[in-house]
C-alpha cells in the first residue's frame, strides 16, 4: 500500500560515527521516538518513552546495558526492555539493529 510504513524494514536512524559511547541519541522514526545507544561494543534501539512517566530516556544516563530514566531513576535493560526496579513495572519496546558501514539501520518491528 503506497505511504504505509513497513515495520519490518530497517530503516537508517543515524550514523554510528554519530553515537558516543553511552550516550543515547534520540531519533524519530516513522512518529516513533527511538534511543539509539552504542555501548559494551554493541548499538541497542529502545523505545524513547519510558513506560513508567512520559519522559525521553534519551535524556538519561547509560551504565551497565541499561538506560536509566532521569526522572524517576528506574532503569531498563537495553537487550530486553525490562525494568530493574520500581518505580516502572512495564518493560519498553527494544528494536532489531543493523549496521551497515557508516549507517545504523533499525526496524520498529519489536524484538520484546
Amino acid at each position: 500500500m503506497p505511504g504505509t510504513f513497513d515495520r519490518d524494514r530497517f530503516v537508517r536512524a543515524c550514523g554510528l560515527s554519530e553515537l558516543e559511547e553511552n550516550t543515547p541519541k534520540r531519533v524519530e522514526l516513522d512518529g516513533t521516538p527511538v534511543s539509539v545507544v552504542k555501548t559494551e561494543g554493541e548499538v541497542f534501539a529502545i523505545n524513547d518513552i519510558c513506560s513508567h512517566a512520559n519522559v525521553s530516556l534519551s535524556e538519561g544516563e547509560v551504565e551497565d546495558c541499561q538506560i536509566e530514566c532521569w526522572l524517576h531513576g528506574s532503569a531498563f535493560d537495553l537487550r530486553t526492555g525490562k525494568p530493574s526496579g520500581l518505580p516502572a513495572t512495564r518493560p519498553v519496546p527494544v528494536y532489531p539493529v543493523q549496521i551497515e558501514g557508516d549507517d545504523v539501520l533499525v526496524s520498529l518491528n519489536q524484538e520484546s
